[in-house]
């Protein structure tokens, strides 16, 4: 009500005429109801000059005098309501509880939080912002035993009548321990409830003196920018950027540069070395900065122990809770195989394929008189086997539930290449024979050793030309990127790989089958090129499975190396750091690309630790040992390229497509029942066609674009320090118009949720079983006159075995991969959003759509593997292809596609 009093009065007082010409207005007493009138309304004395015209007659008010009451006049103060939803731990230690019952004793003495509101309007008298009185958040000592996850406090604030409309609120912590505030909403403003979505860490005034600013979740374009707000956007970037210098501490959120060098450790010896990657020697991406001390390389911090990474980027309790499980069940599961070895080590090499079902069904087995010896020496053994026999076995992979025996057969071995872990890596053959692109002074004579008569009688009457023309020949070609390291690789103790090459022919049917295997060795003798066909006898029945083994090892080291890690993991995370330090979280891109950012810096974080770290678990899993990151390095300098990242341009470039505007994606698929393609173009265009939605909402033209300076600074930076390796490169896409920022957006959400999902949640369900997918090989195919070669035609089954990892290696392998494909109960799957991401109706309306899309394309994905004439994802003993298939339960499903690179 004062509110409208004081805009009725405003009303009054700025009419040119303010009383109508009559003599009767202001005859008699009315001078004096004037007088009194305009009194009250200003609380105060007012002189008020009025007199008769000469001329008219009518009484005439003096406007300057009525113009000075309007400065005068004060506004009315009024109280509005805040509520503060806090999340707290669901699980504490003691040394938890006793600071949370200390900060709440001390918030009673008056070590309190407090807030302030800031409005979106300069005040005109002051020229400074508009702020409320600070507010106290209220009993919080009254809820320190309340045993909910989440608690709901209340401050309340004074402001004047003409504060406006609030747009931010800054809130001091004065406990001695952080907190997290989920979300704040304020009441009493004639605007309606004003929602602040903050989910953040707050940290006590010891780590963090200034005030955190949070702001309402309305998206605002710089230029958009409320004056009061303006400052107060630079000022918050300014503060995450920080200066680049000192080290971080775990409590900072400061998002910054830096390159690879703190993979080895040379504590631990010469072995542990390893060179700095991000360089003109050795191009890399950068990762977030720790400003950890270093001399040739950063100091090593050893998992657990956490290495920073902004606080809000840290796993919230849900995902810590699943890794300790993950932890708990990888340290059981390692432990028994390590115990057994140490004590029989003969018992580390696997002798028959039971052994390896075994540890599916009963856990590691001990040979006869083994376990009475090992009971002597380690009493709690069979403790541990007795309570958690459960937890000693490991959940059987998907690949052999429905045909044990799949995996052998070469439709199967060639189905995995468009429906497998890795199907991004299958190319059209566009001429015959390839062809290496490698110095051929060093590496000997390019063309491929496949020649016109290992194929011609498997191509059902074609020529090879025809084949070509007609796109039925395919080729999976790992010759480059493995060739420059094998000698490196062979000379390690326990490996020994091939650079191969595999060409498939697409049958009548739509399946593919290999028709030569390609193994190549880089010295320059007769053996330097071996090729195999299908088998036609026994002998060259167990060459061929060992050579495809072969291929199977290379395939995963590049699935690994590049096409999951570098390809998603760290080429995304500069574009992460860039958000963060150029785009305002009041920015509508940043409110587009934060749900996709989640979790990434600290997986990579982690990655850095254990995964890709020397000795850590990629280099002791897969062939390529200590060059797994130069082989990344290699292709990160020659072949990616943020262009061809998108899946229309992946596909185009393999060969796999041709662009064909007649078809619903506009593309037509070279191979029709392509799942991974076929499921991916589904999510790609739904992704496509709302950010193109969405980004129209906010920029109707290219001069919106090119004016808005964040976005160009984002862009910029990504491009000059987050892959600075490429800074030259002419393939950057442009961002001068709204297409151009929506494609290079889709590009990232894309790779970011469904291509992430799609080489990542596979892991453990395709790949547990050792022999159908080993990660490394510790034998090359034997030739007449090596000392094998007799073992190997007296026992094949024996020689094949030995070939695969030793049990310490294969289930400290399989123990990581449980964890990388399982889901937490707290991911959030594409097509989902917390509510509140924005305040705009509009991007709010154009994602339900897009929800709605994504619903249609997981229907649409569940008819097409019911499809028996799509045979590479339906038929007898062949799993279903549910990578892309979008919403998933927790744990280890073959299916769901999160947001983001959450694991």
């Amino acid at each position: 009500m004062a509110a409208m009093r004081g805009s009725l009065s405003c009303h009054l007082l700025q009419r040119s005429a303010l009383f109508p010409p009559s003599s009767d207005f202001l005859s008699g007493g009315d001078q004096s109801r004037l007088l009194n009138f305009l009194v009250l309304r200003q609380r105060k004395p007012v002189s008020v000059r009025a007199w008769k015209s000469p001329v008219t007659g009518t009484m005439i008010v003096d406007r300057p005098v009525v113009s000075a009451l309007v400065e005068k006049e004060k506004p009315v103060k009024l109280k509005v309501k805040a509520s503060v939803t806090i999340r707290r731990n669901k699980k504490q230690s003691m040394k938890e509880k006793m600071e949370a019952q200390l900060d709440a004793f001390g918030d009673r003495m008056g070590q309190n939080i407090v807030l302030e509101l800031i409005g979106t309007e300069i005040d005109p008298r002051t020229k400074k912002v508009k702020t409320s009185r600070e507010a106290i958040l209220k009993d919080w000592f009254k809820n320190k035993d309340f045993k909910a996850e989440k608690v709901v406090y209340s401050a309340d604030f004074m402001v004047d009548s003409s504060f406006g409309e609030p747009g931010a609120i800054t809130v001091l912590n004065r406990h001695n321990k952080e907190f997290f505030l989920e979300n704040i909403v304020v009441e009493g403003f004639a605007c309606g409830p004003v929602h602040f979505t903050c989910d953040s860490w707050v940290q006590s005034i010891k780590d963090q003196p200034s005030k955190r600013i949070f702001f309402t979740n309305k998206p605002y374009l710089p230029s958009e920018t409320p004056t009061g707000l303006r400052e107060l956007r630079e000022r918050e970037l300014r503060e995450v950027r920080g200066d680049g210098k000192g080290e971080r501490k775990l409590s900072d959120r400061v998002y910054d540069f830096a390159v690879y060098n703190d993979l080895g450790n040379p504590d631990k010896g010469f072995q542990y070395m390893r060179p700095v990657f991000g360089g003109d020697e050795r191009p890399y991406p950068r990762r977030c900065r720790t400003g950890r001390p270093q001399s040739d390389a950063e100091s090593r911090v050893e998992y657990p122990t956490p290495v920073y990474v902004p606080r809000d980027e840290t796993f919230e309790e849900t995902k810590e809770e699943m890794l300790t499980e993950g932890n708990m069940k990888a340290l059981l599961h390692n432990l028994m195989p390590a115990i057994v070895a140490s004590i029989d080590p003969n018992s580390n090499d696997i002798k028959c394929f039971h052994e390896f079902d075994n540890l599916f069904k009963e856990g590691i087995k001990f040979k006869e008189g083994i376990e009475d010896n090992l009971l002597k020496k380690i009493p709690f053994v069979n403790k541990l086997r007795d309570s958690s026999s459960a937890l000693l076995r490991y959940d059987t992979p998907h690949i052999i539930t429905k045909d044990k025996f799949a995996w052998l057969r070469d439709d199967e071995f060639a189905r995995q290449t468009l429906a497998g872990i890795n199907p991004v890596n299958i190319e059209r053959l566009q001429s015959f024979p390839p062809v290496s692109k490698l110095d051929p002074a060093i590496y000997g004579p390019p063309e491929s050793a496949i020649k016109e008569e290992h194929i011609a009688g498997q191509l059902d009457g074609m020529t090879i030309k025809q084949a070509i023309e007609e796109n039925r020949l395919f080729i999976l070609n790992y010759h480059d990127i493995f060739l420059p390291f094998i000698d490196g690789i062979n000379a390690l103790d326990g490996r020994k790989a091939y650079a191969t090459r595999t060409i498939f022919f697409l049958t009548s049917l739509g399946t593919l089958k290999p028709i030569a295997i390609e193994l190549s060795l880089p010295q320059m003798t007769s053996r330097a090129k071996r090729v195999m066909t299908p088998p036609s006898d026994a002998t060259s029945n167990w060459l061929w499975q060992l050579a495809k083994a072969h291929v199977i090892a290379n395939d995963a080291g590049v699935h690994q190396l590049v096409n999951h890690w570098l390809r998603t993991h760290a080429c995304i995370e500069p574009f992460i750091i860039s958000t963060h330090r150029q785009l305002s979280i009041m920015h509508p891109i940043f409110k587009l690309l934060k749900p996709h950012m989640r979790y990434n810096l600290e997986i990579n974080a982690i990655a850095r630790q254990i995964l890709i770290s020397a000795g850590g678990v990629i280099e002791s899993s897969f062939t390529p040992g200590p060059f797994s990151t130069e082989i990344s390095s290699a292709f990160y300098a020659e072949h990616w390229r943020f262009d061809q990242e998108s899946l229309p341009a992946d596909l185009i470039r393999r060969g796999m497509a041709v662009e064909d505007r007649t078809k619903p994606h506009g593309l037509r698929l070279l191979i029709e029942d392509y799942p991974y393609a076929n499921d991916g173009l589904l999510l790609w265009s739904a992704l496509e066609t709302f950010i193109k939605e969405y980004v129209a909402t906010y920029y109707p033209s290219a001069a919106a674009v090119l004016a808005d300076g964040e976005l160009q600074s984002w862009y910029a930076e990504v491009i000059t320090t987050g892959h600075g390796d490429h800074r030259n490169a002419p393939w950057w896409p442009a961002l001068a118009t709204p297409a151009d920022l929506a494609h290079i957006l889709t590009t990232l959400i894309w790779l970011a949720s469904a291509q992430h999902a799609a080489l990542n949640f596979g892991q453990y369900p395709l790949g547990a079983y050792i022999p159908c997918r080993p990660p490394l090989l510790r034998r090359l195919l034997p030739e007449e006159g090596d000392p094998d070669y007799d073992y190997f035609l007296a026992d094949p089954h024996r020689y094949y075995l030995s070939a695969m990892p030793e049990l310490t290696k294969a289930t400290a392998f399989m123990t990581v991969i449980d964890t990388l494909s399982t889901h937490s109960a707290d991911e959030e799957y594409l097509g989902e959003r917390r509510e509140g991401w924005t305040g705009d109706g509009r991007a709010v309306s154009v994602f339900k759509e897009f929800a709605g899309e994504i619903r249609r394309a997981e229907e649409e994905i569940e008819r097409r593997n019911r499809d028996p004439a799509m045979r590479n994802r339906c038929g007898a003993g062949v799993l279903a292809y549910e990578l892309m298939k979008p919403s998933s339960p927790p744990g280890i499903t073959c299916r769901g596609v999160p947001n983001s690179c959450s694991i």
